[in-house]
């Protein structure tokens, strides 16, 4: 048994809007839903036999469920590495946080969201910095030319611009 390396993990990047959006949903579980569903429970469990007690077992659930999420919650934000791109210095290159405008191979243009694991959104174009889009873009600069292996072939995409602003 010799000093075995540690398995690494993935850092968990993420911009300020997403460090404030997780620590608001910590906020609102910890401080509204959770004593809500407490009452919930308390209340329930005076009614008497708990076995075929709908909101008694329902809280019971729900109660696991939110404390399942403020643990997950509590350790992303405790492991979160914030980066944000408007203190970074300005950059024709992409990475974290880059503000992206791309023509996709369709010949059409698109401006993706470098973001964290627990930011995405795809319906506003915020992508993971781990998608295979995003890993295709990494690195390279504003004029350049990336392929994106897909399930459907290779896309080629051309890099329209690189900023770094604010993501909300």
């Amino acid at each position: 048994m010799g000093n075995a390396p540690a398995p690494q993990t993935a850092p968990n990047y993420i911009t300020p809007a997403g460090y404030q959006a997780l620590q608001n949903e910590l906020y609102h579980l910890v401080h509204k839903e959770r004593p809500e569903i407490v009452n919930v429970v308390n209340w329930a469990a005076g009614n008497g036999d708990r076995s075929e007690n709908g909101d008694y077992l329902y809280g019971k659930r729900r109660l696991r469920e939110i404390d399942r999420r403020i643990r997950f919650l509590t350790k992303r934000l405790e492991a979160a590495q914030i980066i944000d791109p408007e203190a970074r210095e300005p950059s024709d290159q992409i990475f974290f946080s880059a503000t992206v405008t791309i023509l996709r191979g369709n010949g059409q243009e698109q401006t993706v969201y470098i973001v964290g694991t627990d930011e995405i959104d795809t319906s506003r174009n915020k992508i993971s910095w781990v998608s295979p889009l995003a890993r295709a873009l990494l690195k390279a600069h504003e004029g350049d030319e990336v392929r994106l292996h897909g399930p459907d072939g290779v896309e080629n995409i051309e890099v329209l611009t690189v900023e770094y602003i604010r993501i909300d």
